[in-house]
């Protein structure tokens, strides 16, 4: 079996690693003052940095710090790419490298353009740049055009660039979140009205109990696991939900507290490990539990919630032989689980791909919220829902309108401040890279991320966004998208990080607080532009004469100005950079039980049990971050926490390994119904009957399934078979 290279998560390795990443920099006195400088991490979404300095959470604790901003910070630094790589480097030779292999290039300091049939990147000016990008846009008709963006924008730039877009006249607007957190979105607006998280940072450090499902905090989320010790400290409790046994969940070295750094923290106190996928059932099983053992809040339920006698019935009548069978947790562990939710006076239930990658995320989501509801953990403070966000500033751009459609109010002020008619229509992020496999996208503008290597089917993907005549990439650095998902005429413009920005931007964290990133001056030397400089500088080309007031628009404070007007919540943007004061989204989180649904009440919702099982011989398949990467950016080939050397592995239960006559670091063929994976046995441990493998590599072979409702790709509810290699 493959050992874990570490007996706990964090720890003396984490911050050795950190040194590491210091030395790679370059600087260490220079890399230390931008991890400090008043800048939101450019990775956690839980909120560090803004006006009290990196390394500082939202509740002014500091030292906050973990492996992923040090990457993120260390790659922006020291290496760059120049025209002599480029002229000597053929596209063909860039296709073979990984993603880390280019990430380890450094930063794009020029404009590049590869246009239809060239063998290389080639450097051009700024004015070229846009020109042709302007011409592509313009040829185009608005709906064969769609403007993605990812988390690591500011909010100016996604305001911008939502607006531009709808003035263009597309409704083709989009952002990462359709491939993450959608189905919560989806589900919590059913639930209560609004679709990000219901608590604020403060409840966490008032919660009796936390429920972690399809999350692993550990490792792409560590400045979690800080509050769980907390948590832990004070006499709370922690179940998580994962079919995969993390090491950091089980136990954490938390290396701001000299305690746990020295002893390690015990983080989970139940830890179930269900079939990937099954999770309604799981939850179905908790709820049954409460029911049966009275552990519900009836006055609540009666008072503030609606669809309550539905669920209790469906409940009620579902047997538990179903439950266990649906799942494959026992009936003991369930009633485990419904005992210590019973017994605490107010608990967060937290989750993310693990829930949100299946073919039924949106239920996944509603199930886990009629158990928050039955124990009336919701309009409480210390309780309620809590999605994990990954990139910092993911739901940022969302709340600012890189969205399709817009609510009632934001677009109707959109149309008094500019005159912009919502445009029809608008498709979700899969229904675009569709239309482009069809011949339908004549142009793409891209705002960061890696849209090809977050789409399933990976050789479909880079075929369909390939098929675009023109793509317009905004980037720090090159990655797969750039050279497998690139157009047939792409270019690729520099950006400053956030921390270079010569003006101050904004971004929302994971618990509907906006920060104000100060800026700074760039880590290398080159002719990078400001996100919001390089969309209004292609928007004036396109649109026509006198459309807007660019020498607003291109002014961070004015565009403040006008979010503050149009943006649902974000009325106190007007004065952050003048006060300093950053703030809570207004209307999202609720500490008292009114919510924002039409009858003010918190909604139950019938689901059913998973239809997910494979037939005999069949496994579920998931598709899983290693612990040195962040989102679709590997940093390194090695996870720690898993006990792998290399990512080209399939991890699996010693069980199932026996049952195979396979041993650790056997070769076999993995397969779906769309293709094969040579890969490596990695066994570890994980619900006999599951497979893991690491994402983005393992897309070749997930089959393009969506959730129906959310339109998120079943990332994790693939059904593969194992054979011998040949």
């Amino acid at each position: 079996m493959a050992k874990p290279g570490v007996s706990a998560g964090g720890g003396v390795p984490a911050i050795i690693y950190t040194l590491k990443k210091a030395h790679e920099s370059g600087n260490y006195w220079q890399f230390y003052k931008r991890m400090r400088s008043k800048n939101a991490c450019k990775t956690c979404a839980v909120g560090m940095g803004g006006q009290q300095g990196g390394m500082v959470n939202e509740a002014g604790h500091f030292p906050e710090v973990c492996k992923k901003s040090a990457q993120a910070q260390a790659g922006d630094m020291n290496r760059f790419i120049s025209e002599a790589f480029l002229r000597e480097t053929p596209i063909a030779k860039l296709e073979a490298l990984s993603s880390r292999e280019l990430e380890k290039l450094g930063r794009l300091t020029f404009p590049v353009l590869a246009g239809a049939g060239d063998t290389h990147f080639r450097r051009i000016s700024w004015d070229e740049a846009l020109d042709r990008a302007a011409a592509g846009l313009k040829e185009a008709q608005p709906d064969e055009v769609f403007f993605y963006s990812s988390g690591r924008s500011s909010n100016e730039a996604a305001f911008l660039l939502q607006l531009v877009a709808r003035a263009y006249g597309t409704a083709n607007i989009h952002n990462c979140s359709f491939y993450c957190h959608q189905a919560s979105g989806v589900a919590l607006n059913e639930v209560y009205g609004s679709g990000t998280s219901s608590v604020t940072l403060d409840d966490l450090a008032h919660a009796d109990i936390a429920l972690i499902a399809g999350a692993n905090p550990a490792s792409n989320h560590p400045r979690l696991i800080t509050q769980l010790m907390e948590l832990k400290r004070r006499g709370g409790k922690v179940i998580v939900v994962n079919p995969l046994k993390e090491v950091g969940l089980v136990r954490f070295k938390v290396p701001s507290s000299v305690r746990s750094l020295l002893f390690g923290t015990e983080i989970a106190d139940l830890y179930l490990q269900p079939h990937a996928g099954s999770d309604v059932a799981v939850f179905a099983g908790i709820l049954k539990a409460l029911i049966e053992n009275g552990r519900l809040d009836q006055p609540y339920i009666d008072t503030h919630t609606a669809g309550w006698p539905a669920i209790s019935a469906k409940t009620a009548a579902t047997p538990w032989e179903s439950i266990s069978e649906a799942c494959g947790v026992e009936r003991d562990q369930l009633e485990a689980a419904a005992a210590m939710l019973g017994a605490a006076g107010s608990g967060i239930f937290m989750w993310a791909m693990g829930l949100t990658h299946h073919a039924n995320g949106v239920d996944n989501i509603l199930s886990l919220a009629n158990v928050a509801l039955a124990r009336g953990w919701l309009g409480k403070p210390g309780s309620g829902l809590l999605p994990i966000r990954g990139h910092s500033n993911v739901q940022g751009v969302g709340s600012v309108g890189m969205t399709p459609a817009l609510k009632e109010g934001f677009a109707a002020k959109l149309e008094e401040l500019y005159g912009i008619a919502p445009a029809p229509g608008g498709q979700h992020t899969a229904a675009s890279v569709e239309a482009a496999a069809a011949g339908q996208v004549k142009a793409a503008v891209l705002l960061g991320g890696n849209l090809f290597a977050s789409n399933p089917d990976r050789a479909w993907a880079g075929e369909a966004l390939r098929n675009i005549p023109l793509s317009v990439s905004i980037t720090t650095k090159l990655n797969e998208g750039h050279i497998h998902g690139r157009g047939k005429s792409s270019i690729i413009l520099p950006v400053l990080a956030r921390d270079e920005e010569p003006q101050s931007t904004t971004q929302e964290s994971m618990f509907n607080f906006v920060r104000l990133s100060e800026g700074g001056t760039p880590a290398v030397r080159g002719s990078m532009r400001s996100e919001v400089d390089i969309i209004a500088g292609l928007a004036q080309r396109v649109l026509p004469e006198g459309r807007f007031d660019w020498a607003a628009l291109r002014n961070h404070h004015e565009l403040r100005q006008a979010m503050s007007r149009a943006v649902p919540g974000y009325a106190a943007i007007a004065e952050i950079d003048r006060a300093g004061k950053e703030f809570q989204v207004g209307g999202r989180t609720f500490h008292e039980p009114s919510f924002s649904t039409t009858d003010g009440r918190a909604h139950f919702n019938e689901v059913e049990l998973p239809a997910f099982a494979p037939a005999p011989g069949e496994f579920r398949l998931m598709t899983i971050r290693s612990e040195g990467q962040f989102n679709t950016v590997v940093y390194e080939e090695e996870d720690l926490y898993r006990g792998n050397k290399r990512r080209d592995v399939v991890m699996m239960a010693a069980e199932d390994a026996r049952r195979l006559g396979l041993a650790e670091g056997d070769r076999v063929a993995v397969e779906t119904e769309i293709g094969a994976m040579n890969v490596s046995v990695a066994v570890i441990d994980i619900r006999a009957g599951n497979l893991a493998m690491y994402y983005p590599e393992a897309n070749a072979i997930v089959p393009r399934k969506l959730d129906e409702r959310s339109k998120t790709p079943a990332f994790k509810s693939v059904i593969a078979r194992v054979r011998r290699a040949d």
